[in-house]
């Protein structure tokens, strides 16, 4: 009976221990999918923190994108253009001033003030005219009417108003003859000037077929247009009418010797200043001595700012020899770049070189 009680327990611890290890691979497997659930849920949270720092990344690169942008063009080689707009406040452009504070400094009191206008009530005139019109055109241009009666029957209608819109058409310039006819009298039996005739008008060209306003459009298309000669001829080919380029440019440089006299006043006005402000700009100039060549020259622009006038000069090359001559009777302030040429200006008591504050900023 002992023997049989003591196997019994036996089992029974086996069975307990079997129990046992059972238990403790449910909690083994409960935790293994513990585990993979946090796996995921950190993967998840690993591709969001990911995506996110992406982000910051683009973001923090276009600022520095737009940092150099702004610097550029506060301190860049084009920055002259550059114009301070909106809320954007830079009183020193890097310069140290010392103490900013009232400029930097916005003022704790404000005075207000009432602005009163007066408007202008459109006149039912004014409305007619812009009918279906996004902007009001100019008064001044030609108005050609075009009446569009409605369909059908009319009779016993009365009209209460006009419903007006506005087109801007255009019409291609127009080539005309001038024809200038002088009369020719005689005077029978009379010996002295027994014929008259009236003196010639003056013309641009004597004895030639351009008369000055086609001459002015086509100073006009070369340098306000840039158009070369070729193209104003195929335009005067389009309206019928064959003029080369080579006369072309004759008339061009007849129109050039006529204007010599304004340019000689215009460098007479502009050295008469006692301030003005120098640069220079390269030009591609066609090569006599090796045709279909050019070789770099230079035009040298002067301009007084008090004036609002400007002339150009052109040379050959850089050097200092055009601008000596061209300022050798010139007394002033004289405003240039950091071009080296220029330190032989500076002459006490003639002229003061002045150094050009964009570039003065850029080196700052």
């Amino acid at each position: 009976m002992c023997v049989i009680t003591y196997f019994f327990l036996c089992k029974l611890d086996n069975i307990n221990y079997l129990y046992y290890i059972m238990e403790n691979e449910l909690d083994h497997i409960n935790l293994i999918n513990t585990l993979k659930e946090r796996i995921n849920l950190l993967e998840e949270k690993v591709v969001e923190l990911t995506g996110a720092l992406q982000e910051k990344d683009y973001n923090l690169l276009y600022t520095k994108e737009e940092l150099e942008k702004l610097r550029r063009m506060l301190f860049g080689s084009r920055s002259e253009s550059f114009k301070n707009e909106g809320n954007f406040v830079h009183p020193t452009l890097g310069f140290d001033f010392g103490e900013t504070k009232e400029v930097l400094e916005p003022k704790t009191e404000t005075e207000s003030e009432i602005i009163t206008y007066q408007r202008i009530k459109a006149t039912e005139k004014d409305k007619q005219i812009t009918v279906n019109c996004r902007m009001p055109l100019p008064a001044h241009l030609p108005r050609i009417k075009e009446v569009i009666e409605p369909e059908g029957d009319l009779k016993g209608a009365v009209k209460i108003r006009e419903e007006i819109t506005e087109i801007l058409e255009y019409k291609t310039g127009e080539l005309y003859v001038r024809q200038i006819v002088r009369p020719v009298y005689a005077f029978p039996g009379r010996d002295e000037q027994p014929v008259v005739i009236a003196d010639m008008p003056s013309l641009p060209i004597p004895k030639g077929i351009a008369g000055a306003s086609l001459i002015a459009w086509i100073l006009v298309c070369k340098f306000v247009d840039h158009l070369p000669f070729y193209r104003i001829a195929k335009i005067f080919r389009r309206d019928g009418i064959k003029i080369s380029e080579s006369t072309i440019n004759d008339w061009f440089k007849s129109a050039c010797i006529l204007l010599v006299i304004l340019y000689d006043r215009l460098v007479e006005v502009v050295r008469s200043q006692d301030y003005l402000q120098v640069d220079e700009t390269t030009i591609r100039v066609l090569d006599r001595n090796k045709p279909g060549t050019t070789h770099q020259g230079y035009h040298w622009g002067y301009h007084s700012p008090m004036l609002k006038l400007i002339c150009f000069h052109y040379e050959k090359g850089r050097g200092r020899e055009g601008p000596e001559n061209f300022l050798k009777n010139f007394r002033g302030t004289l405003q240039t770049d950091g071009y080296a040429g220029y330190n032989s200006f500076e002459k006490p008591g003639k002229i003061t070189l002045l150094s050009c504050l964009a570039h003065i900023r850029r080196m700052s």
